[in-house]
């Protein structure tokens, strides 16, 4: 059975992106589109995770895989999110620290891609975020051990209630396998929707100088 997606299209026509209208640093660009997102639903009193961020890492079979996470710290020194260090991804990224991570925000009509090399951040700074967690999240990280194979959901739900008792009256601390990862970048590709598919595409790029340089791209 075949199922038709031909007509499935819309066109672009809110904004325009123009070399002459960016900052020399991509970073601020982010930043700009970031906060013009945020605001849009702000107006609609949406919650939406606008900071939901696709992240494509390369597995032990060589082949790409992709998930969504969630980003939770940004700035010129890169972007910032927390996972198991033993799932799929933190074991792909201990491997291979290159990734890709994508933003797509459809009501501004705009995509960013950005691909860096991936670090560890410092046990403290996981420590502080982890204590901001709600405390049923911070007990899901000790329930959950990511990507292993489980029997079933019962025993997952068995498992989060025997953490949520032993920490009953205790401190929850930071699992020593669960924490942050930084994203520091050397390119930065900014999508922006155009009328009959002639789309803007900038890219920034870091060169030997490590001094950001712009190019455009055809759609």
């Amino acid at each position: 059975m075949i199922f038709d997606l031909s007509n499935y299209r819309k066109n672009y026509y809110q904004n325009s992106l123009l070399e002459s209208d960016v900052p020399k640093k991509p970073f601020q660009l982010f930043h700009y589109w970031f906060e013009q997102e945020k605001l849009f639903y702000k107006k609609k009193n949406n919650n939406d995770e606008i900071n939901a961020m696709f992240i494509s890492t390369i597995g032990k079979d060589g082949a790409p895989e992709t998930r969504v996470v969630l980003l939770k710290e940004y700035s010129e020194k890169g972007f910032i999110f927390y996972t198991n260090y033993y799932s799929f991804k933190g074991r792909s990224i201990q491997n291979i620290p290159k990734v890709c991570i994508s933003f797509y925000w459809k009501n501004t009509e705009r995509q960013i891609i950005i691909k860096g090399i991936t670090f560890k951040i410092k046990k403290e700074k996981s420590d502080k975020y982890f204590q901001k967690r709600p405390k049923e999240n911070q007990i899901g990280c000790w329930a959950s051990q990511q990507s292993s194979k489980i029997l079933s959901k019962e025993y997952l739900l068995k498992q989060y209630k025997k953490w949520n008792n032993f920490f009953q009256k205790k401190m929850i601390k930071r699992p020593f396998y669960w924490g942050g990862y930084i994203i520091k970048p050397y390119k930065m590709e900014f999508w922006q929707g155009q009328p009959n598919r002639l789309h803007d595409r900038l890219v920034y790029s870091l060169n030997k100088e490590k001094k950001w340089i712009l190019y455009r791209l055809s759609p």
